[in-house]
């Protein structure tokens, strides 16, 4: 774990945009077991991810709990999702990040302990999608913090979230070994 920190503190953060069409076929329990091989090599058996809905029109969030249903399960593979960032190893943000939100997200971003992951999760927090321009958003996630990945659709779907995750966890993994 000191060698992941060391690792994330040195190495800038890779800007990742994973195609959630790219896994519409691949088994869950296969994507589940290597999700839950590199949780447990990562991050000593448990993913903890806080989640911020920066000002979405909750279609990403619906994918989101859909992940914890009986079909998905995502606590069967070490992934749990966590009521506080000071709990948290990766956040997860939604939404274009709207002008009421952006100071609860940088308090939500500067509570999480290091090394953190920060994720935009689907079209409208990474580049705004339908209220990209409006006055009432600052768009991107990436304009209020520094985000790590990205993860497209519009929502993407709770098995493109588990696949995107797996790549996310490759890569940090890969980072890792570095």
């Amino acid at each position: 774990m000191i060698r992941l920190l060391r690792k994330t503190v040195a190495t800038p953060s890779p800007l990742i945009s994973i195609d959630p069409s790219a896994c519409e076929r691949v088994d869950i329990s296969v994507v589940g077991r290597e999700i839950e091989d590199h949780v447990k090599r990562l991050f000593r058996g448990s993913l903890a991810i806080r989640q911020v809905d920066a000002g979405s029109d909750n279609a990403a969030e619906q994918e989101l709990v859909a992940l914890s249903n009986p079909f998905y399960d995502v606590e069967r593979f070490g992934v749990h999702f966590v009521a506080s960032p000071r709990h948290a190893d990766m956040l997860m943000a939604t939404g274009p990040v709207a002008r009421n939100m952006a100071e609860a997200l940088r308090r939500t971003y500067a509570a999480t302990p290091d090394p953190k992951f920060v994720v935009a999760l689907g079209d409208d927090a990474i580049d705004g999608g339908i209220f990209r321009g409006s006055y009432a958003v600052y768009d991107a996630v990436k304009n209020v913090i520094p985000v790590d990945y990205e993860i497209a659709g519009d929502p993407p779907s709770p098995r493109a979230i588990l696949c995107a995750l797996l790549k996310i966890l490759e890569t940090i993994g890969a980072n890792s070994l570095n």
